[in-house]
């Protein structure tokens, strides 16, 4: 397994007769990202690595030593239920404030929120919405009950008979997919209907509306690990479907108003923003310098924390924008968001290092494989089209076996007692 070369500034241990206070009772100056699935959990098992990591970050009270947050791109949950499921994981309270969902940041796209928004997904799709700040939301199945001539592929679910126009539904003014649904055919059909008919699935239109309506997408991990032995399909695999069909059927390309979710800078601003409302609600007074995430995934975990990395460093140099060159098409709306949040607090972080586990999707090689064998695997591109394939975003700075591994890595370039 390898370590990265970056080293990290760390406190210095108390010489003799110093009068700082001993390293056990100095606020801390850094704090953890933490992705779950394939880090903490497998499916619905712990990782056994969890516990003894989260013994290490609290005290004998159970308290957090560190400000720690939660950074998954699940999505089909409400908060309060995933830190139930994290409570039971690492064996510690988890609060729901210090969760944050592929979906979050949506809460800050308040232009959206009083738009009638078609809903995609699983879960509590309603209610995540609404909690969020949205007002008005559609989901995929009123919408195939009020139009039941449009899901045509399941020949059990055909209506039997002709059913009388649909009056009075409202037109759907933007489109919100929040991860992977169930049904993947009916969901790529109404979405894309409603895309083709400016919203008004039941009109038949001349030309195809061009800019379509916005698009608002969370979670574009391609695969996740559960407990099977290989990666599954994630919702990133769902959006290459929609893309694929749009293209296809228009000739144009689908866009998006935003990209939510790692790897977007907007996700780990707002996780950076919670860090430190939480070192703030503990009273720890030194500033928040450095952040450490820990994830399972090289395409949306280490890529996400090295572009935010990279958007840290030119913002030091008051240039935010330049962070965020390599982002989607979509980068405009999301720089804005990030600079937002920027401009609520003189930000004192640094830097945001990767370390990458090998306990979920990436899995360190223990045969060595041939060089250009190794060559080939790492030109596959798994994150989203509308991010660009730089291959050192992929290379984490350190590479561990667990997540325990991680912790105790990040407390030594801290010289953290």
């Amino acid at each position: 397994v390898r370590g990265g070369a970056r080293g990290g500034r760390g406190a210095g241990a108390d010489a003799p007769g110093s009068p700082c206070p001993p390293l056990a009772l100095q606020p801390p100056t850094f704090g953890f990202l933490f992705d779950v699935d394939g880090v903490l959990v497998r499916g619905s098992q712990p990782v056994p690595a969890a516990r003894r990591a989260f013994q290490r970050l609290t005290d004998g009270g159970g308290r957090l030593r560190v400000p720690v947050v939660f950074l998954t791109n699940a999505g089909n949950c409400l908060r309060s239920a995933k830190a139930r499921e994290l409570s039971r994981a690492v064996g510690l309270q988890v609060s729901p404030e210090q969760v944050i969902l592929s979906h979050s940041p949506l809460q800050l796209f308040s232009q959206f929120h009083q738009k009638y928004m078609l809903v995609a997904g699983q879960g509590p799709l309603e209610e995540n919405a609404y909690n969020l700040g949205f007002k008005h939301v559609v989901t995929i199945e009123a919408l195939r009950k009020a139009y039941p001539l449009l899901d045509m592929v399941d020949l059990s679910r055909r209506p039997k008979e002709l059913p009388p126009p649909t009056t009075g539904f409202p037109t759907i003014e933007g489109v919100i997919l929040f991860g992977e649904p169930v049904r993947w055919e009916t969901s790529l059909q109404l979405i894309t209907d409603v895309l083709l008919s400016n919203g008004n699935p039941g009109a038949e239109l001349q030309d195809v509306p061009y800019p379509h309506l916005p698009i608002l997408a969370c979670n574009m991990d391609l695969l996740w690990m559960a407990e099977a032995k290989m990666p599954r399909f994630g919702h990133g695999t769902f959006l290459l479907c929609l893309e694929s069909i749009y293209k296809k059927v228009t000739g144009k390309e689908l866009k998006y108003e935003a990209l939510i979710g790692k790897p977007s800078p907007v996700t780990y601003r707002y996780a950076q923003y919670l860090i430190q409302q939480q070192a703030e609600k503990q009273g720890w007074k030194a500033p928040i310098q450095r952040l450490y995430a820990v994830g399972d995934n090289p395409m949306s975990d280490v890529y996400g924390a090295n572009l935010y990395n990279n958007y840290l460093k030119s913002a030091r140099h008051n240039q935010a924008q330049a962070g965020l060159k390599r982002s989607p098409g979509a980068a405009s709306p999301q720089a804005e968001v990030s600079l937002e949040l920027r401009n609520d607090y003189n930000s004192s972080v640094e830097s945001c290092e990767s370390i990458l586990v090998c306990t979920g999707v990436y899995r360190h090689n223990v045969d060595v494989p041939k060089k250009t064998e190794a060559q080939t695997e790492e030109t596959v591109f798994h994150g989203h089209r509308d991010f660009c394939f730089d291959p050192s975003l992929l290379q984490a700075s350190y590479v561990v076996h667990d997540v325990d591994d991680a912790v105790q890595l990040a407390f030594e370039k801290e010289n953290w007692s």
